[in-house]
């Protein structure tokens, strides 16, 4: 009975020890948001070795990038390296391709679950921060409540060294009393253009729309989602933020379908302006309503498109700093709204028949979201919180009127602002806040805009809610930038960590170094990437012309006469080690492209003649073109293996851009 007692006592301080140990825990690094950075970021510092727990707020990994936005917005393919590039390969692999951009939810939360299981990564889920403890301007610990029954006798603490706040809405950083801003700065603060108040062209309402509920009548109030308000000037700074939505996935294969049903809550009446776009401008497909864009398996990725749309636009202003039941409030009224738009379109009889015909052949798909009623967990929170850190990245830095030399990353999408409020100009309805300019190339982010002020914190980064303003965050806003900067983080954190060094004082050309050399973060050997434009591993015969739009990277050749003279451009790499590599071209499209253009492969022995047809080139996504597989070579060691792009025998445009050599062996 002694030892049956003895045993039970045992037994019982076990347990509760292993409470405290679960509760109460320590790491090297701790990253606060399963996101895709939050994932790639907790993958790569794991493989750095050390030790690191990953913290997820809701039940599933991948942000954005598993939550339904699956037609991935790049910018320009060369912007994205490292883990994230392997990421969009690991995807073709699965579709049976070199890379593949465009994807289904639960194929990417599957992949980053992936990344989890093969770095060890432990995951806290269903836990949100609800406390930061600093010393001086080092951050101790963090304390975390349940997300779904928040009790402080199951709050748990967690200390560490490092700290990465991959969340898209800054909590993080926030509680840490770091310097942010919310909303839009004033063109005048950096000497930009596109920021603050704009009234533009884009996903705009039409001339002449009325707002009032019996149109004419002013009395008779305001149709819904419409601000009693008129803009102020052009380029002044307010605290609106940019409309969120959900980024939907559909389908039409009616076994895995599952019926739109009218929501509990479904309210015809917020959709007025609808049927008033319907008068102005006509419809002929859902198309003229959603971006209705397609993935693989008969599903979709329906983004907002023009004046009345899946965007619930100044509906949002308050979620940036708000508390957990003010957002999941925001949140739910997303989820009712859009529910509830798409119901209308299929079922309102004021909506076209062929629409609402249309329509009803879509629905939500039984093999996504098998826990969340088939609806998506992620509301796409495009812009919260924004860290004001060591440097402020603005228009100019994606112009190119500024650069920075501390880059640990790169963006090259358009400068893109969703609609931030819906009100009346000049008796009418207007949508105010849309931006959307690019026609500039690849640009680095700063480390230092990924870092707080030295004298705020020293252990935290920050690779999602980065110091940027309002417009330049437009361009870096995207998901495959968000990973590569979650991977740049990380081994700034680990490098901190080994050389005792705070975040703002390590070696940023030793952390270039090693994301250059090791961009896998496993030791495996890189990509050997040839640019079309690198005067020392090029030799170029007769006279091509450059390009500095469309292709892979800042820039790519043309020719357009190679039936009268034989042009050339040879691509000549240095092979660290003698092995079988895989060798590429990237092709863009271009006007009036040769239907079949001409390359050499000379593997040091012999040389192979290889035929591109143009119709083979298949480009899916948001991107100029593709890369082509020109075969598996044994190449030797040195610089005596070559690709040879010529416009030999054509009778269109020949492009010449980047040439890739993948090697089949990691090291």
């Amino acid at each position: 009975m002694k030892k049956t007692g003895l045993y039970l006592l045992c037994l019982l301080l076990l347990t509760l020890s292993g409470n405290v140990q679960a509760q109460n825990q320590s790491y090297d690094i701790c990253i606060y948001g399963g996101t895709s950075a939050g994932v790639i970021a907790a993958y790569t510092a794991k493989k750095t070795g050390k030790t690191v727990l990953l913290i997820e707020p809701g039940r599933h990994l991948g942000g954005m990038s598993s939550g339904g936005l699956g037609y991935t917005d790049i910018g320009n393919k060369y912007a994205i390296t490292g883990l994230a590039n392997d990421f969009y390969r690991r995807m073709g692999q699965h579709y049976g391709k070199f890379e593949q951009w465009i994807f289904e939810p639960s194929v990417a939360e599957n992949l980053f679950k992936d990344y989890c299981k093969r770095g060890d990564v432990p995951v806290i889920y269903e836990h949100r921060l609800v406390d930061v403890e600093k010393k001086g301007i080092t951050i101790q610990q963090i304390t975390l409540e349940s997300s779904t029954k928040p009790t402080k006798s199951t709050n748990r603490t967690i200390r560490a060294k490092m700290f990465i706040d991959c969340s898209y809405e800054g909590d993080l950083m926030a509680k840490a009393g770091v310097s942010y801003t919310v909303g839009r700065e004033a063109n005048s603060q950096y000497n930009e253009t596109f920021n603050g108040v704009q009234v533009m062209e884009g996903h705009q309402m039409p001339e002449g729309t009325d707002p009032y509920v019996t149109p004419g009548d002013s009395k008779s109030g305001l149709l819904w989602g419409i601000h009693p308000t008129s803009p102020q000037p052009a380029g002044s700074g307010d605290k609106k933020i940019q409309a969120y939505n959900f980024r939907i996935c559909l389908t039409n294969k009616p076994e895995n379908r599952v019926p739109i049903t009218k929501p509990d809550d479904y309210d015809p009446k917020k959709y007025e302006l609808l049927l008033r776009i319907i008068e102005k401008r006509g419809w002929k497909s859902i198309n003229n309503v959603f971006i209705w864009s397609l993935m693989p398996n008969g599903k979709t990725d329906i983004n907002n498109r023009n004046g009345f749309s899946t965007d619930m636009i100044g509906m949002n202003w308050d979620y940036p700093d708000a508390d957990y039941t003010t957002r999941a409030k925001i949140w739910n009224d997303h989820v009712s709204y859009s529910k509830g738009l798409l119901y209308f379109v299929g079922n309102d009889p004021r909506i076209p028949t062929a629409m609402r015909d249309e329509m009803q052949k879509w629905g939500y798909p039984k093999d996504e979201y098998t826990d969340n009623g088939n609806w998506t967990h992620q509301l796409y929170v495009r812009e919260a919180r924004r860290l004001v850190g060591e440097l402020v990245m603005t228009q100019n830095h994606c112009q190119g009127r500024e650069t920075v030399t501390d880059g640990v990353g790169m963006a090259a999408y358009t400068m893109d602002s969703h609609n931030c409020d819906r009100q009346i100009i000049d008796g009418f309805v207007k949508n105010e806040g849309n931006v959307e300019k690019g026609g500039f190339g690849p640009y680095p982010v700063s480390y230092r805009a990924i870092i707080p002020k030295q004298k705020e914190v020293s252990n935290l980064l920050v690779p999602v809610c980065l110091s940027a303003t309002h417009i330049a965050y437009g361009s870096i806003r995207m998901e495959p930038v968000f990973m590569v900067l979650g991977q740049s983080a990380a081994v700034a954190a680990g490098m901190a960590i080994d050389a005792k060094q705070s975040v703002q004082t390590i070696d940023v050309k030793k952390l270039q170094q090693r994301l250059a050399s090791n961009p896998l973060a496993d030791g495996s050997a890189p990509d050997i990437l040839i640019t079309s434009d690198n005067a020392a591993q090029t030799t170029t015969q007769g006279s091509w012309v450059k390009r500095t739009s469309g292709g892979y990277g800042p820039s790519f050749f043309v020719d357009t006469t190679g039936h009268q003279e034989a042009k050339s451009i040879r691509f000549k790499p240095t092979i660290p080690k003698a092995g079988k590599y895989a060798i590429y071209t990237y092709v863009p499209k271009v006007p009036k492209a040769a239907s079949q253009s001409t390359i050499d492969v000379f593997d040091g022995q012999r040389k192979m003649e290889k035929t591109i047809s143009s119709a083979d080139v298949k480009v899916a996504g948001q991107t100029s073109g593709e890369w082509v597989h020109l075969g598996d070579y044994q190449l030797p060691a040195g610089n005596n293996a070559y690709v040879e792009i010529t416009s030999k025998g054509a009778t269109g445009a020949v492009v010449a851009d980047d040439v890739l050599f993948v090697p089949e062996k990691r090291l």
